[in-house]
């Protein structure tokens, strides 16, 4: 019972380790000076948020508490008026939203998931090609899969470089991530639709983050398909958040 109460408490210490580090990279990326709470949310005006689309409002979760981005302060007071009190967890429902406040728009919501060398899991041992962001194989690639997963998948974007699975000279699946502020590893993966379920994702993912991890990183894994969140668990990364962006009537 001891240890299982020990093994228990160990989790919860490292999740909280980890909602710390995650914070520190939305805070950053608030545009303003703002704390996430102990609890509950936490409102400011600001019009360079990188929460959400400009003019949009931005709520982030981590743990109990949330920072909510608002282009002005009268959005703001329509939000604090709507949402105050609401259980964290709701903050991100678009149930919940669509009743509180006029939607226009929603983006999200999208889970937010990180990992540490504590939780991360290495995949098994494979053939992985690493090749600069900018090789035309990647190019390629993401011009072969439907345009909605190209724009998801964020690897147009990455700072990395590519970590890639090959089927002769053709990309099957590639993976990489892009550093954002509060020194985070945003992780990118696709692989394309014919060769998904058979652990492609996940090899190259894994590599992805095993290098995030070798440079001091914090590897952020943010997804809305259910399957993306698989790959990302499987890992070893923890569902400590979400994140939603509203544009308001």
């Amino acid at each position: 019972m001891a240890s299982v109460l020990g093994n228990h408490q160990d989790a919860i210490m490292a999740d909280d380790f980890l909602i710390t580090r995650a914070q520190r990279v939305w805070l950053e990326l608030a545009g303003v000076p703002v704390t996430f709470p102990a609890e509950g949310m936490q409102v400011v005006v600001s019009e360079r948020s990188l929460l959400c689309p400009p003019g949009w409002v931005g709520i982030v979760t981590l743990g109990n508490a949330a920072i909510i981005t608002v282009p002005a302060e009268r959005t703001g007071a329509l939000v604090r008026e709507r949402l105050g009190g609401a259980p964290v967890a709701t903050l991100t429902h678009p149930d919940r939203v669509y009743d509180a406040l006029p939607v226009a728009e929603l983006l999200g919501p999208a889970t937010l998931a990180y990992c540490d060398q504590r939780s991360f899991r290495p995949t098994e041992p494979g053939v992985v090609d690493v090749i600069p962001a900018s090789h035309a194989d990647l190019a390629a690639f993401l011009a072969s899969v439907p345009p909605d997963d190209a724009d998801e998948c964020g690897l147009a974007e990455i700072t990395s470089p590519a970590f890639v699975v090959r089927g002769g000279r053709q990309v099957l699946a590639a993976a990489g991530y892009r550093r954002w502020p509060g020194q985070a590893a945003h992780v990118c993966v696709l692989t394309a639709p014919r060769q998904r379920g058979r652990g492609l994702a996940r090899l190259v993912a894994g590599t992805a983050v095993a290098d995030a991890l070798t440079g001091g990183l914090l590897p952020q894994w943010r997804a809305r398909p259910e399957p993306s969140r698989r790959v990302a668990r499987a890992l070893g990364f923890h569902e400590l958040g979400t994140q939603l962006s509203i544009r308001l009537s």
